[in-house]
């Protein structure tokens, strides 16, 4: 039976990744995540790109366990602000940066420039074996930053993040909604794709 190691702990993203892969289906696949693997080390993702970083996690964690992983690395990009917070989205107002202190420090940030404060959430994910990546795929969802918070769903920047041609914000959408259009989820379907074409997954 083949291992499919997913990088991460997030058991939300789990069950995300584990739905969109159709696993019902694949009988000789293991999916685990990292919740599995005891004293898991974590690679320092220093790298500069939402790819390098997914990069970085997934060569890491495949030749960590001789296995075939998954590593995905997302943010949000503001024009206004060239591309930032990008790579640091989740630590935008420091390391120990709350959802909160995030989003008042984007809006603090954006307030110089004129609105619409355009902006996409972006996602790359990639699959690697022991030594080799073999798919990088990227999704991406446009919209805008809004000046104040509407929704009470999902995390980060969802709140203020006004999904283009939707009229709500992520934080507005339902699970099933968001899963349907997300960056992610883009991301992922694109990767399960290529890799099928591959024939690593039946």
């Amino acid at each position: 039976m083949m291992r499919l190691l997913l990088a991460t702990k997030n058991r939300g993203k789990v069950i995300e990744i584990r739905g969109l892969l159709g696993l019902g289906a694949l009988k000789n696949v293991e999916v685990l995540s990292l919740a599995d693997m005891p004293n898991a080390e974590e690679p320092r993702e220093g790298g500069k790109s939402f790819s390098e970083n997914a990069r970085i996690k997934a060569k890491h964690y495949a030749a960590a366990y001789r296995v075939l992983c998954i590593a995905d690395d997302s943010g949000l990009a503001v024009d206004a602000l060239g591309g930032r917070p990008g790579v640091l989205s989740a630590r935008y107002a420091g390391l120990n940066a709350t959802d909160a202190d995030n989003n008042s420090m984007l809006l603090d940030d954006l307030k110089p420039y004129p609105r619409p404060w355009k902006a996409a959430f972006v996602c790359v994910a990639v699959c690697a074996l022991p030594g080799r990546v073999i798919a990088e795929t990227t999704g991406r969802i446009a919209g805008e930053i809004l000046p104040a918070p509407q929704g009470f769903g999902g995390f980060g920047y969802d709140p203020i993040f006004l999904v283009g041609g939707t009229g709500k914000t992520m934080a507005e959408l339902s699970t099933d909604e968001k899963n349907k259009i997300s960056h992610r989820g883009q991301a992922v379907r694109q990767l399960i794709t290529e890799l099928k074409t591959q024939g690593m997954l039946g």
